[in-house]
Order: C-alpha cells, then structure tokens, then sequence
C-alpha cells in the first residue's frame, strides 16, 4: 500500500469522527459563530454603520442588517478596492474572488485570511468522510484532475483577483501537488476548447483516480476521451473511482455519464461558491448534504414564499423544518452580512442537517403566477427520461407568451443522447409530471388558461455552441434550468432541429 494512502486512512478516521461530533453541536456552533463574527464586526465600517454595538442577539441582528445582495454591498467592496482597512471585516481581503452575477455584472466577493480554510478543509473534509466510510483511499495513490478555472491572478489594487477554483488550486496540499493534474500551464490556457483538448492530450495515458468538476464540463472531457481512444473512460481509466461534483444538480446527468464512463462509481456533491462552501455529501448512503455548521459561516434561512415580501421571516438553524424550501442567506469571516447568495434549499433531514439545493432565486417560471421552479422540472423530466430510457444531455425551460391568437406555454429546450420516437407523448409525460409537483401550474393547464409544455430537440452539442457564442463555455459557468424571460430562449432557437 502506497504512503498517501496508508496515513490517509487514521486521518481520515480522526476528521470523520470530529465531524460527527459535530453534528451534534450544531446549533450551539452557529451560535458561537454569530457571536464571533459580531464581535469582530463591530470594529469594521460595516458593523459601524449598522449600529453592531447594540446587537446582543439574533433578534437585534436581524433588526439591524437588512437582507441584501451583491448589488447592496458595492460601496463597500468599492472602499476595499481604493485601499481602506477594516471596511468589511477586519484588515483587508487577501483575495477577490471574481465571478459573473446575472444583474450587477462582474462580482468580486471578499476572502480574507480567516475564510480561506472553510474553502480548502470543507473539500478535504468530503473526501475523508468517503475515505472513512467506503475504506477506499487507493485513488490518493493515482493522478488526480480538478476541471477548474485559469489558476493566473490578476491584482485590484494590492488584492489578488481571479475564479474561486483559480484561488483553491494555490491551496493544494504539497502531498496533492504530484498527483494534480493537467499542469498549471495548460490550466492557464482561457479558451475551453484548447484547455480541453490540452487536458486529454496530458491525461489519456495517465492512471486516474479521481475526477472532479461541474457535471457538463466532465461531459465534455469524457466526450473527447472516447472520441480520440474510440473506448469507453472505464477502459481507459481502470482505476478511476471516485467523480466529485457540484454547482448544478447531478441528477440529470448521471445516466449518461455513468455510460460514458462505462460503469456506475462512487461520487461526492459539493455545495460551493465564491461566498463560501456551504454543505458537502459525508455520507454515500444518507441522502443530502450536510450543512458546514462550523467553518466561519452562520446561517440564515428564509421561506421561499416569502422571499419578496417587505420583512420576510428569517429563521436560525434551530428553527428550520425538513420539506421546506428555504433561500439561503449567510454572513461569514470574510465580511458578507445578511447576503442573499441566491440558492434555495430543501432540509431533508434536521438530525444531522442535511438538505439539497432545490433552485435559484432568480430561475423560476411565474409568467402567468405558477412559480414553477428548478427541483419541480428537474424531476418531471428526470422521471419521464427515466420511464421511457433516455439520456439527457442539457436542457433549459422559458416561457412562450402569446401575443395573438392560441394559448401561452412553457417552451422546454432539450438537447437528447437518444431522442424519443414519440415528443409529444413524452412531453405529455413531462407535464403530467410537473401538474403533480405544481398545483398552480395544474390549476392554469386544467383551466384552459395555458397550453401543455412544448419540446424543442436541440442538434447535437448544441448548449455548447450557444454557451461558446456568448463567450461562457467551461470553467464554472453553467446553463440556467429557468428563466422568465425569453433572453436565452430565442439565442436557443438558432440551435433547435427545424
């Protein structure tokens, strides 16, 4: 048995076991945070202009810090980047991480010295809760490949600034360093396409152990791999057993990956974001992922319902209920008070806390009041795909408003691995579907007020193309499941099969 994988096993034990200590003390660790981070705030310009010397609790906190988002907290991001100490959280920043928002533009969200190790430890901390588990350490022995951004930084002001997985790839372990692939010039390379290609080229022959990245990028390399080997990854890769995953919903893409692979392996969800690492799978037989209670983050926990109202309810940990959707706002060691990150979640269990990311904020449908949302679509098309064998490769829904004669609709843009013979009667199946998860949008289809969903068969690749014309293909970018608006609907249309 190689070194790495020798002592990973007690250490993984001895984290494994905190861990679990952990979950028993959750509510009083938030608590302890709260306190933490308003003691500290105090000092800032933020918990100065917020009155924090006058919070003793959580009810006076949330008196004094409104709900914002990243739009609200510019000038003081704008302060930090023309030089001024202690604006958001003691002394300044030591990086920027940069990531695009759908309203304000380029976004760059504070990491300071006491919130990088919530980053790092949390995806350590996933793969020694599976190592404990499972007792497969072997892939530490193997080369290892994380899909990630350009590790390059540039400098706002004095402040390193770049994507999040950039900044991460400067904190792998020396022990990694000799497993980690592809090599740091070929993660620098800014066009996906050449990266990718590049990223076959330097691992092809390589013995891999494990692969980690967002579902649709894995696609992509996994795709490139069997194109240029003509064989599926399990054969090319005989020791690859462990996929980790984030940033959207595994689910409707397991099928074909596992196919592409050529076998089902064992995979780790994370809960990541530039704001922080909010909640990883520990388990590889509970469902859910457990909520990171103790890393610098304390919780906040608005129902989805209520999430435009004027005062909305806001709910610690200890008031939160299993079933509920919630949208998820956090304040951290880095400085974000009372920052809406723009997730909801669902709580499938409160003992441990384990829950699910169910949406965006800002990705529904309620063009005609149903609010249908993302974990409703991707469940009526996961079953539907499932029931009659198909593959999905990507897929996006929006609305069609009609404005002359015939019904409104929701329009849902599909590209497939193998297509149906019969669309209608799948998306029959897939409205069926969501008219049972949305009572509103059952009340509207059974009123006459709108028409049954429409599919459209995308040509092959063709997210891909679409993501590539607007400049966002690979790294952490993604399709959105939703939209209210027709803005990416009618760039899709150039991609549909007449």
């Amino acid at each position: 048995m190689n070194i790495k994988s020798l002592l990973a096993k007690p250490f993984a034990g001895f984290i494994h076991s905190k861990i679990r200590k952990g979950m028993e003390t959750a509510v009083q660790d938030q608590e302890a945070i709260f306190q933490e981070l308003v003691k500290v705030g105090r000092k800032t310009e933020f918990g100065k202009d917020h009155g924090f010397d006058q919070v003793n609790s959580y009810e006076d906190f949330k008196k004094a810090v409104p709900i914002r988002d990243y739009e609200q907290f510019k000038s003081y991001i704008q302060k930090i980047k023309e030089g001024k100490h202690n604006v958001l959280w003691k002394g300044r920043p030591i990086y920027f991480a940069k990531t695009s928002g759908t309203t304000s533009g380029i976004k760059y969200i504070p990491i300071t010295k006491e919130s990088i190790p919530n980053h790092i430890n949390t995806a350590r901390n996933a793969l020694l809760c599976y190592i404990a588990e499972t007792g497969n350490a072997a892939f530490t022995n193997k080369k290892m490949i994380f899909l990630s951004g350009s590790p390059e930084l540039d400098r706002i002001g004095d402040i390193p600034t770049g994507r999040l997985s950039g900044i991460v790839n400067h904190h792998v372990p020396k022990y990694l360093r000799t497993n980690q692939l592809p090599s740091y010039e070929t993660n620098c390379i800014e066009d996906w396409e050449t990266k990718l290609d590049k990223i076959v080229e330097e691992t092809i022959k390589e013995d891999m152990g494990l692969i980690s990245g967002i579902p649709p990028w894995m696609q992509m390399y996994f795709d490139r791999l069997v194109e240029k080997s003509g064989k599926p990854v399990s054969e090319l890769f005989p020791n690859f057993s462990v996929m980790v995953q984030g940033g959207v919903n595994f689910e409707p893409y397991k099928a074909r990956l596992f196919d592409t692979i050529g076998k089902k392996i064992d995979t780790i969800e994370l809960f990541p974001a530039s704001e922080g690492f909010f909640a990883f799978q520990d388990s590889q037989t509970e469902p859910g992922l457990l909520l990171n209670t103790n890393s610098g983050i304390f919780f906040e926990f608005i129902p989805a319902q209520e999430i435009f109202n004027e005062n909305p309810a806001r709910l610690s940990l200890k008031d939160v209920k299993a079933g509920e959707n919630y949208v998820l706002v956090i304040n951290n060691n880095a400085g974000l008070w009372g920052y809406n990150v723009g997730d909801t979640v669902k709580f499938v269990s409160t003992n441990p806390y384990r829950l699910v990311v169910s949406g965006r904020v800002k990705h529904f449908i309620s063009a005609f009041g149903e609010h249908v949302i993302g974990e409703e679509v991707e469940y009526s098309l996961q079953k539907a795909a499932e029931e009659a064998g198909l593959k999905i490769v990507e897929f996006t829904v929006a609305p069609m408003i009609q404005q002359g004669e015939g019904k409104s609709y929701h329009e849902w843009f599909i590209e497939f691995e193998n297509a149906p013979g019969d669309i209608n009667a799948f998306a029959k199946k897939i409205d069926d579907n969501l008219r049972g998860k949305n009572i509103y949008y059952d009340d509207l289809i059974t009123g006459n007020i709108l028409e049954r969903l429409q599919v459209r068969t995308m040509e092959k690749n063709g997210f891909i193309n679409y993501m590539k014309s607007i400049g966002k293909l690979g790294g952490q970018n993604k399709v959105p499941r939703l939209s209210n608006d027709r803005k990416i609907a009618d760039e899709l249309m150039n991609y549909v099969i007449k």
